[in-house]
């Protein structure tokens, strides 16, 4: 018997269309996403990220080249020669020549040379060694500052976050570019006739950066990480914790803290470049690291001197800044995107 057309005009439903699925179209629904960790999640992310991920190719470079260029490179960065002074990139001394045309390998000055003849290649090297060191040791300093003060302040609440937090607000409101200048000027002096021999293996430079890091750079972190123990001590397994006697250090160590990882990753990460940065900015005043040790930022201050006759001098140091912070930042941008929960779908 033939099915009766249905008229084009009737709301009456076709019972056809609601036939049960069958089990290949159910199959075909199914949607299942694999269980992960947050951490995992967030790494698969950030490798999605393809200017994070060129970002950290180019950091990588960098610091292998910092850290293993000097073991293959034949020339040292306190060599010096007056007979190659200001040579140019690829270029050899008349000496050099002569070895070359007698026979010797002599290798060539990648960069050139500077004012008094040292090989600019390894002292650039050398300096985007320093800077990064820097950048990785700073951040290592406001992380501990930052996570200890942070996570009392949160945790403890009431008048000690108050008093705490009114510490935090009146470091903020210092002029940071005076108060960095005068503690580096003084913390240097005070450790210049020190017979510490850390001191001495560091410098007077390399101290007082770090000292200045140590007293102004961790207030950053440190709101970030009270602002999210403010949120975290009121969920319920922090309530059961304090039922059953832990102590609040091993709440804040073992619950808080793990729970904070993410913006914990996300601000070092940011910190670095600007520790890399403010460490230049000092070398270029003088207050880095002392000579004849290079940095990036002592290197471009010499090269003032000859900047209309040698300007390369000072395109490299700026050139490694320029690389070594932005790939920083864009990386820190992707870093904060995979580990936001906000931005997942």
């Amino acid at each position: 018997m033939d099915k009766p057309k249905k008229n084009f005009l009737s709301f009456q439903l076709d019972p056809a269309k609601f036939e049960p699925a069958t089990e290949e179209e159910k199959a075909q629904q199914v949607q299942m996403r694999e269980s992960v960790s947050y951490m995992k999640d967030a790494m698969r992310r950030l490798r999605k990220n393809k200017i994070a991920m060129v970002c950290l190719a180019i950091i990588i470079i960098i610091v292998l080249i910092a850290f293993i260029g000097p073991m293959i490179y034949p020339y040292t960065y306190s060599d010096t020669n007056t007979e190659r002074q200001y040579l140019r990139p690829m270029q050899f001394s008349a000496a050099e020549q002569a070895a070359r045309a007698a026979g010797e390998k002599v290798f060539p000055h990648i960069l050139g040379t500077d004012a008094l003849g040292r090989d600019y290649a390894i002292r650039v090297i050398y300096g985007t060694r320093i800077s990064l060191a820097v950048g990785i040791l700073a951040a290592i300093i406001v992380i501990i500052i930052g996570i200890i003060y942070g996570s009392i302040s949160g945790y403890f609440g009431g008048k000690v976050d108050l008093i705490m937090m009114r510490i935090v607000d009146i470091i903020y409101s210092l002029p940071d570019v005076l108060i960095i200048i005068l503690l580096s000027v003084a913390i240097r002096d005070m450790v210049r006739d020190s017979s510490s021999v850390i001191i001495m293996k560091l410098g007077a430079g390399m101290v007082s950066i770090f000292t200045v890091f140590g007293l102004l750079y961790w207030v950053g972190m440190a709101r970030q990480v009270r602002g999210q123990i403010l949120s975290i001590k009121e969920q319920e397994y922090v309530l059961a914790s304090r039922a059953i006697g832990a102590s609040p250090a091993r709440i804040i160590r073992k619950h808080m803290i793990p729970n904070c990882v993410s913006v914990i990753i996300i601000t070092a990460a940011l910190q670095i470049p600007s520790a890399i940065f403010t460490e230049s900015f000092l070398s270029f005043l003088g207050l880095g690291v002392t000579m004849p040790m290079p940095s990036l930022g002592s290197l471009a201050s010499d090269a003032r001197t000859g900047l209309i006759s040698y300007p390369y001098l000072l395109l490299y140091p700026a050139l490694s800044i320029f690389l070594i912070v932005l790939s920083f930042n864009l990386l820190g941008n992707g870093i904060r995107d995979a580990f936001d929960p906000k931005l997942r779908s």
